[in-house]
């Protein structure tokens, strides 16, 4: 049963990562929370072993297929995310589960509403 909650986040965030860009940690990290129970840290880190392999091979070459990828810019943006996602892993073992929640929560909530008036 499990399993086919799995499923179902995985093939959500690839669609959603496909059309809008998003998926580890606005739709990969929220599921495996409140649908299988994961504490918010197990769902991080298991959010990005997802992320590893996977993610876009398929939809960066579409885009890529239609001119649609800097890859220069990609790289510099990967080096750097890679860099980041170290300093962020290490910081988030001194921060309670309770205080990330909060801080994931206030950080959607902000970019929501950012996102709603400047589409305006």
């Amino acid at each position: 049963m499990i399993w086919m909650i799995f499923i179902a986040i995985g093939l959500s965030s690839g669609i959603l990562a496909g059309i809008l860009g998003i998926g580890g940690g606005i739709i990969i990290v929220p599921a495996l929370m409140y649908l299988v129970g994961f504490s918010q840290k197990l769902a991080i880190g298991t959010s990005l072993a997802v992320l590893l392999p996977p993610i876009g091979i398929a939809a960066v070459l579409e885009y890529y297929r239609s001119g649609n990828v800097d890859f220069k810019a990609a790289f510099i943006i990967a080096l750097m995310a890679l860099i980041g996602g170290w300093i962020g892993a290490r910081s988030a073992h001194y921060i309670d589960t309770h205080t990330l929640k909060i801080l994931f929560g206030a950080f959607l909530v902000f970019l929501g509403i950012y996102m709603i008036f400047e589409a305006k």
